[in-house]
C-alpha cells in the first residue's frame, strides 16, 4: 500500500512540476512580443520624426525669409530715396513673402557673393539673376518670372553693330553677371569687371572701355541717363539669346521652392505681378 501511495504521490508531484513549468512558459511567451511591439512603435515614431525633419524647410522655420540682392541693377534693384533697396525684384519678393505669410528681410551685397551666400548668410537671392547651368550646380531656382536679353551700350558715334565688331574690344561688365560670362568668350576681348554696372558705364563715358554688356532694362535706364553720349543696342543683333530670371535658393529645399512658385503664380493670376511690371519696368 505504501508502495502504491509513494508512486501516486510521485506522479502527482511530477505532474505539478510539469504544470508549473508550462504556466511559466505561457506567461513568459507574450512578454517578448510586447517588448518587441513597444520597440517597433518607438522606432516607427522616430523614423516619422526624422522624415518630417528632413522634408522641413530650414529657411521657413523662423518665419523670416532673408533675401540677398545687389541694389545696382535698375529697374530691378536700386537704392531708394530712403536709402533702402527698392525696385521690381524687391517689390516682387515682398509680395511673395506676404503670400507665404513670412517676414522678408533684405540684405544688400555684391552680386558676385549672392550665390555663395545662399544657405549661409541668406535664404534666397533675387537680383535679376539669370538661370545658368553653372549656377544650377550650386543652387536651385524657382520657376522663371521674367525673360531678358543682354544689351550692348556703346558711345553714340560708335560703329559697333554686329557680333564680329565685339572682337578685340575692351568690354565693361558687372562682375559675376551673364554679361561677364559672355564677354569672357568674345575673341580677343579684354574684360574690365566692376562691382556696379554704373561704374562700367562711367568708364565707357570716360573712354576707358569700348562698350558695356548688361541686361536690357538697366541698359535702357543707363542710356536714358546719358542720351547724348551713349546708345543701347539690342543683343539680338549680336546673337545673344533670351535669358530667364529666377529666384535662387538652397539645393534640395522642395518645400521652399513649392511655396515660392505657388506665391509667384498667385501674384500673376491676381494681377499684382502685372501692376509691378507697369510700375517699375514699363514706367522707366
Amino acid at each position: 500500500m505504501k508502495k502504491y501511495l509513494a508512486l501516486f504521490m510521485a506522479t502527482v508531484m511530477s505532474a505539478c512540476l510539469l504544470a508549473g513549468c508550462g504556466a511559466k512558459e505561457e506567461a513568459a511567451a507574450p512578454a517578448a512580443p510586447e517588448a518587441a511591439t513597444v520597440d517597433e512603435t518607438a522606432s516607427e515614431d522616430q523614423t516619422a520624426d526624422t522624415a518630417e525633419a528632413a522634408t522641413g524647410s530650414e529657411a521657413l522655420a523662423d518665419g523670416v525669409l532673408t533675401v540677398g540682392t545687389n541694389a545696382e541693377f535698375p529697374p530691378f534693384e536700386f537704392v531708394g530715396d530712403d536709402g533702402n533697396p527698392d525696385g521690381f525684384d524687391m517689390a516682387l519678393i515682398k509680395a511673395v513673402g506676404e503670400k507665404m505669410g513670412v517676414e522678408v528681410q533684405i540684405e544688400n551685397m555684391e552680386f558676385s557673393s549672392l550665390v555663395s551666400s545662399i544657405g549661409n548668410k541668406i535664404d534666397v537671392a533675387i537680383a535679376g539673376m539669370t538661370v545658368t547651368d553653372e549656377r544650377k550646380e550650386v543652387v536651385d531656382f524657382s520657376d522663371s518670372y521674367y525673360d531678358a536679353v543682354q544689351y550692348v551700350i556703346v558711345p553714340a558715334d560708335s560703329a559697333i553693330a554686329k557680333a564680329e565688331d565685339l572682337n578685340g574690344k575692351t568690354i565693361g561688365v558687372q562682375l559675376g553677371t551673364t554679361g561677364d560670362f559672355i564677354a569672357q568668350d568674345i575673341e580677343g576681348s579684354t574684360v574690365s569687371s566692376y562691382n556696379k554696372a554704373v561704374d562700367a558705364v562711367n568708364d565707357l563715358l570716360n573712354g576707358r572701355v569700348d562698350l558695356v554688356i548688361v541686361d536690357k532694362n538697366p541698359a535702357q535706364v543707363f542710356a536714358g541717363m546719358y542720351p547724348d553720349d551713349v546708345v543701347a543696342l539690342d543683343g539680338a543683333q549680336f546673337g545673344f539669346e533670351v535669358e530667364n530670371y529666377a529666384i535662387a535658393m538652397p539645393k534640395g529645399d522642395a518645400e521652399l521652392a513649392d511655396a515660392i512658385n505657388k506665391a509667384v503664380k498667385e501674384l500673376k493670376e491676381d494681377g499684382t505681378f502685372d501692376k509691378l511690371v507697369a510700375e517699375y519696368i514699363e514706367g522707366n
